[in-house]
């Protein structure tokens, strides 16, 4: 009897840890399908033109010029979403917020507030390293003025879907931008999830409660444009992730 139950322990042990590897390889194997897309040939045009005639100050990169994939923890309960690489940010290093001032907002404001072990994010072999936290965008090549098409969100759509399918202990997303806000909404609405009428409105600090059990957060994006102007401050884009560490140390309901 105490063999039996010792063998179906085992047993439970190994299923479990198939279970809580899964979603690990199969974001490995959707983030090898990403850098390999050449769904938009404007994209691919302008990623790879801008890779090869570089920025002076990086004249010494071999840029990554690829689709960029999401990066952080497979175990994350928070999904942080902006729009699209930058042209000499994350399509020159190879990951998403990498080697631009957006991405020196977020990787600070991550690390105060525990989800990244450093505050810098030069590359992609820096050694930085997200808990509880996983990074992506809406569209996964540098677009021209930072403007994907229509057509551009809709032929990335279905690795947003697949993350989100992935994701599968998620309870808070912080969307950068409006943009990242309404596309994360109708992802939602693909997946099947009874998005709210009206609309939700998109606000900084706005928090809704989505009926799916997700807690969605609207920040302004850290661009320069925002930065540089003060609309958004380093306070107020704290405030957004202190929300966000205060609603996962809470019992989910």
């Amino acid at each position: 009897m105490l063999a039996g139950s010792r063998a179906r322990g085992q047993a439970l042990s190994r299923i479990s840890f198939v279970l809580d590897w899964l979603p690990v390889r199969s974001l490995e194997v959707l983030n090898s399908q990403i850098i390999r897309c050449i769904k938009c040939p404007r994209l691919v045009t302008y990623r790879q033109a801008i890779a090869k005639s570089k920025r002076r100050q990086f004249r010494d990169w071999t840029y990554w010029g690829r689709p960029v994939p999401g990066f952080g923890d497979p175990e994350a309960r928070l999904l942080v979403l902006g729009l699209a690489p930058a042209a000499h940010g994350g399509n020159r290093t190879g990951r998403v917020f990498t080697g631009d001032r957006s991405g020196e907002w977020l990787y600070e404001a991550l690390h105060r507030f525990g989800f990244a072990n450093q505050p810098q994010s030069t590359d992609r072999h820096d050694g930085l390293r997200l808990t509880d936290c996983y990074v992506a965008a809406m569209v996964r090549c540098a677009p021209p003025g930072n403007k994907p098409r229509p057509d551009e969100f809709d032929a990335c759509r279905p690795y947003v879907l697949e993350e989100l399918r992935l994701l599968r202990k998620l309870r808070v997303v912080v969307a950068l931008g409006k943009i990242a806000f309404d596309h994360y909404l109708r992802a939602c609405r693909e997946l099947g999830h009874p998005v709210p009428s009206p609309a939700l409105r998109f606000g900084h600090g706005a928090v809704h409660r989505l009926p799916w059990g997700v807690t969605l957060i609207g920040s302004y994006h850290p661009s320069q444009q925002n930065t540089f102007t003060g609309k958004l401050t380093r306070r107020m884009f704290h405030a957004v992730f202190k929300q966000a560490r205060s609603l996962l140390a809470k019992p989910r309901r």
